[in-house]
């Protein structure tokens, strides 16, 4: 039996919910739409919900605009009904019911990341831990110890003993198979890489390793190597290896389907980095298509490397499309239409209203404060005084008159700033908010059971205006 919905929203936005929600294809009856009885629906709180809302519901799921901050644990023992958060714009909400009529579940994934710290010999174990917690808190599931040909590496066994004390899973990665088997002997969980004729560095551990070609890119090497750890009953990995751009890559990518062909049960593991380092793109794109790659071929390992400043949330990256290809192949599904972070420069619907519909909006404000939109004709700003459009901030500073209000005209130029990017990339604008980058940058937390509290330059527009008003009462005094 389908699930009863009901949406709340306000008295400016009910027309176009309703046009939406109707178009969602959802079974007749199963929906309705109640107003509030609040102009703008991100202002409702959750006194007015408990107080116009009748009882009972009659729903299963109540879903509140995105913008509205409440706390909806409240709510929801207040009416016991399941209150949820949709998304901030009508415009969304056919990708909020995209998928089996809720949005989609990316909490699940089944490939693991390596993260390599590929310095780790300069670093002091202290200092191999703060980075290890931090590649952690990116998506990491095993910190990879990266040793450095000719570097000296005396703190190697300490530093993976202590990286297992604190709960890591750790692997380390070296051409020095005196090194490995030292890694082995401290406790490492994976060694990187082994071939067949180093395949007994891990003789009476219990380390897996990570076996490759040798010669490189002798698929018939890796083979030997694979089925010879399986007549010993050694777990492990194969990595044919992923070559660069011009540098043996689609051959490399043969290797990998090949090996898949001929050992379908085999575990692999792919390095990305001869991709993500050594292309100057966008990681974002060139990460997707790699574990689209990894998620046809089965393969549910990856090795990352984070060292290119193009790359400096590389593992972010990885996390984020592992979840995505994850999903699209659970649902039979192109990885598209889920979200997820890995469209940052552009949005696939970047402009949630038409000019036409910010100008109906424009029409209906009764005060002096502005509201700032983006279409695709431009920077809309508007307020009971006039609306203006532009594609150029700089072309409305004079239609502002707040050339005397230093707090408001920095308040305007940071929106009109935001929002000229947000035009010229193509991007989602909100006034207030910031621009969501995807997982190219971090968030900035966000309580949503409440209203923002006042910012710097509201404060200070108060501020000025209490001391003009002192200013003035000042000069009354005198006068008197």
């Amino acid at each position: 039996m389908a699930q009863r919905l009901l949406f709340l929203t306000g008295r400016l936005a009910e027309p176009r919910l309703q046009r939406t929600v109707a178009g969602l294809g959802l079974p007749e009856g199963t929906w309705r739409i109640a107003n509030v009885g609040v102009k703008v629906a991100a202002l409702m709180t959750e006194a007015i919900v408990r107080n116009r809302l009748k009882e009972p519901l009659e729903a299963d799921r109540v879903i509140v605009p995105g913008r509205s901050r409440m706390d909806l644990g409240q709510l929801q023992e207040h009416f016991g009904v399941p209150f949820e958060r949709g998304p901030d714009e009508i415009i969304d909400l056919p990708q909020y019911f995209g998928k089996g009529g809720k949005p989609p579940d990316l909490s699940k994934h089944d490939m693991r990341i390596f993260a390599e710290i590929i310095e780790a010999p300069t670093l002091s174990v202290e200092e191999t831990i703060t980075r290890a917690r931090s590649l952690q808190r990116s998506g990491a599931d095993i910190i990879d110890i990266g040793c450095q040909p000719d570097v000296p590496y005396p703190h190697l066994e300490d530093t993976v003993r202590a990286l297992k004390a604190e709960g890591f899973k750790v692997s380390v990665d070296s051409g020095n198979f005196d090194e490995l088997r030292r890694g082995a002997l401290a406790g490492a969980d994976f060694l990187l890489s082994l071939d067949e004729k180093t395949l007994d560095v891990v003789d009476g551990t219990k380390a897996v390793p990570v076996l490759v070609p040798r010669p490189h890119g002798d698929l018939a090497s890796l083979v030997r190597a694979i089925d010879a750890a399986t007549a010993k009953g050694i777990a492990h990995l194969a990595d044919p290896i992923l070559d660069p751009i011009h540098f043996g890559f689609m051959v490399s990518l043969e290797r990998y389907a090949e090996l898949r062909r001929l050992r379908p049960d085999v575990e692999m593991l792919m390095g990305t980095g001869n991709l993500t380092e050594l292309t100057d793109a966008d990681s974002q794109g060139v990460t997707a298509t790699v574990l689209g790659i990894c998620s046809e071929l089965n393969i549910r390992n990856v090795l990352v490397v984070q060292v290119s400043p193009h790359t400096r949330r590389t593992v972010e990256e990885h996390d984020a499309a592992r979840r995505l290809m994850y999903r699209a192949r659970e649902d039979e599904s192109l990885p598209k239409g889920y979200g997820g972070g890995l469209l940052s420069l552009h949005d696939l619907l970047p402009f949630p209203q038409s000019p036409k519909q910010i100008a109906a909006l424009a029409a209906d404000v009764r005060d002096k404060n502005f509201r700032i939109e983006v279409a695709e004709d431009g920077i809309h700003v508007y307020n009971r005084d006039g609306h203006y459009v532009a594609t150029d901030a700089f072309e409305l500073f004079d239609k502002l008159g707040v050339e005397k209000d230093g707090p408001h005209a920095f308040y305007l130029g940071h929106e009109l700033a935001k929002a000229e990017i947000a035009f010229a990339l193509g991007k989602r604008f909100t006034q207030d908010g910031s621009l969501d980058w995807g997982v190219a940058a971090a968030k900035k937390t966000e309580n949503l059971t409440r209203h923002a509290t006042e910012g710097a330059t509201l404060k200070a527009a108060r501020k000025e205006k209490r001391d003009a008003t002192d200013r003035r009462d000042d000069r009354d005094d005198d006068q008197r």
